[in-house]
């Protein structure tokens, strides 16, 4: 679903009453302002939602393609909200998760902080952006939480591994082994670039969209005409593994 983003409020689902702690992945990659990134706006929006419902714990998580510290990013982007705590993913302890696929598409196992594996709630908060005509939306948006010492083969290198594999298959198999519960994109602009992420076209689109992360995403992809072959592939594999 969507609404305008001039009338988004975070109504907090029925399960959020119940968890002990929440944890939200923002786009964050790098200092950027949004659209480029997610807004410290949305951010304080979900935040005072989930504070109307319960008083569980609620983590930000992010990394950087690089492996430099995420702090400084955090700080960039105003991300200070009292009683959250903000997290780096290259910090955490990593936990080897099997892919729960009878056929996995490429990975069988993915390393995966251990902080999100312990939380009760998962959030992942997208602008809208579409890079090279390929959208990157909320499930995309996941790609950060692996750790880029594991699949980066080499410095700087962010996840060059997983891209040699075909990511649009990578992203299918996470999508699987790390069930969000909820995907928001931040839709009151759109973002466009090509080879050059940090240079691009701005255009006012006045949106939210929110809901389970593959429908949400399926929704934006239909609704703008854009392209996300990883979609195709989650819709493939979920005839078999909800049967």
């Amino acid at each position: 679903m969507f609404v305008s983003a001039d009338e988004f409020i975070f109504k907090a689902p029925p399960a959020l009453s119940t968890v002990r702690r929440v944890l939200i992945k923002p786009s964050a990659c790098c200092p950027a302002p949004y659209p480029m990134t997610t807004s410290r706006d949305i951010l304080s929006v979900i935040i005072n939602g989930i504070r109307q419902v319960t008083d569980a714990d609620i983590l930000i998580l992010e990394g950087t393609p690089n492996g430099e510290p995420i702090y400084p990013v955090y700080k960039a982007l105003g991300y200070d909200f009292p009683r959250v705590l903000t997290l780096d993913v290259k910090d955490c302890i990593w936990v080897e998760v099997e892919n729960p696929l009878e056929k996995p598409l490429v990975m069988p196992t993915f390393w995966i902080p251990n902080v999100v594996l312990s939380s009760d709630y998962l959030i992942s908060v997208a602008p809208l952006k579409v890079t090279n005509e390929v959208a990157n939306l909320s499930i995309m948006n996941l790609i950060s939480l692996l750790p880029t010492r594991k699949y980066g083969g080499g410095a700087s290198a962010g996840w060059k591994e997983l891209y040699n594999l075909g990511m649009d298959n990578v992203i299918a198999d996470l999508y699987f082994t790390l069930p969000f519960d909820l995907g928001i994109i931040e839709a009151r602009q759109k973002f466009t670039s090509t080879d050059d992420p940090a240079h691009g076209e701005v255009e006012d689109y006045g949106k939210i969209f929110i809901g389970e992360p593959y429908e949400v995403d399926r929704e934006v992809k239909e609704m703008l005409g854009l392209k996300a072959d990883y979609l195709d592939s989650i819709r493939e594999q979920k005839v078999g593994f909800e049967v």
